[in-house]
C-alpha cells in the first residue's frame, strides 16, 4: 500500500498511513473514523483540504517531522442529562491521518487554516525542486568545463 518509489509518476506527497484511522462500534455496527482529503497542486504549492466537520479547531492538531504530516483532530458530543439519544451515526473520538511529504516540499513554511469545517493546508515546492534556466556557453571543446571550487 505505502510506495515510496512510483516509476509511473513523481507525486509530491503520498498518503503514509490509512490504516491509522481507527474503527469505531458505534450502534451495534463498525464506523470508521474517516478525514477525506482533496490535493492538487497550483503554482509552486499544493493544496491539501481535510474535511473535519464539527470539529472544534482547538482540538486540531498538525505535525510535520521528517517529511511526515500528522493531522489529528477530535470531535466528541455526549448527550446532555435526561436526552435520549435515537440515532447516532456520526463519528466521534480522534481522527488521524498522515502524508508522506516528498524531498521536493517545503515543510517549513507550511501554511494552515481552518474555516467551517474544512482545514486547507498550502505547502510550498522547496526553492531548489523548482526549475531553473541553465546557461549555454560557446565553448571550442566539446566537454562542458567544470569549476572546481577550492
Amino acid at each position: 500500500m505505502l510506495m515510496r518509489f512510483d516509476p509511473f509518476r513523481e507525486l509530491a506527497f503520498r498518503e503514509l498511513d490509512r490504516m491509522t484511522q481507527a474503527m469505531n462500534e458505534q450502534g451495534g455496527g463498525l464506523q470508521q473514523r474517516t478525514m477525506p482529503m482533496d490535493a492538487y497542486r497550483d503554482g509552486d504549492r499544493f493544496i491539501v483540504h481535510f474535511d473535519l466537520p464539527g470539529v472544534d479547531r482547538g482540538s486540531i492538531d498538525l505535525t510535520a517531522e521528517k517529511n511526515v504530516l500528522t493531522v489529528r483532530a477530535e470531535r466528541t458530543w455526549k448527550p446532555g442529562e435526561g436526552q435520549e439519544v435515537v440515532v447516532a451515526e456520526r463519528p466521534q473520538g480522534t481522527f488521524t491521518r498522515q502524508l508522506f511529504l516528498g524531498d521536493s516540499l517545503d515543510i517549513d513554511r507550511i501554511a494552515a487554516t481552518y474555516d467551517q469545517g474544512v482545514l486547507s493546508l498550502a505547502i510550498p515546492v522547496a526553492e531548489q525542486a523548482k526549475p531553473r534556466r541553465v546557461e549555454i556557453t560557446e565553448s571550442s571543446n566539446t566537454q562542458p568545463a567544470i569549476s572546481s571550487a577550492n
